[in-house]
């Protein structure tokens, strides 16, 4: 399985505090490169895989996630984590924004989104 990022999620508790992290971590570099109102991501323009995201409240799963971890096979990746026995938080599932993912909750109690992106292969 091959790893295509690892993004940091950050649960705020109002757009005002989105905000306010977008602008903060501009003064560093990073730019914004989605805003769907309730999570936005930043990231920077020269390594495009260094990200970070902004979440008031996670509108279709049940917690929001501690990090979020882009593979190149999330029906594999949710394969070997039900064979281990994982503690899955949400069932793998196809996202309206063009992504395929499940929640799992690692041996520490973090939530963790595991992702990949629908159609994206290799």
């Amino acid at each position: 399985m091959i790893v295509r990022r690892v993004v940091p999620d950050i649960y705020v508790g109002s757009r005002e505090a989105m905000v306010a992290g977008r602008d903060f971590y501009a003064r560093l570099g990073l730019e914004e490169v989605m805003d769907q109102g309730w999570v936005m991501t930043l990231a920077s323009p020269t390594h495009p895989t260094a990200q970070i995201s902004f979440l008031t409240e996670e509108r279709t799963a049940p917690v929001v996630p501690d990090l979020s971890v882009e593979v190149d096979d999330v029906d594999a990746a949710y394969a070997e984590m039900r064979a281990a026995g994982a503690e899955v938080v949400r069932v793998l599932r196809d996202e309206e924004w063009g992504v395929r993912r499940f929640f799992v909750r690692d041996p520490n109690g973090r939530v963790v989104n595991v992702l990949g992106h629908r159609g994206h292969r290799g």
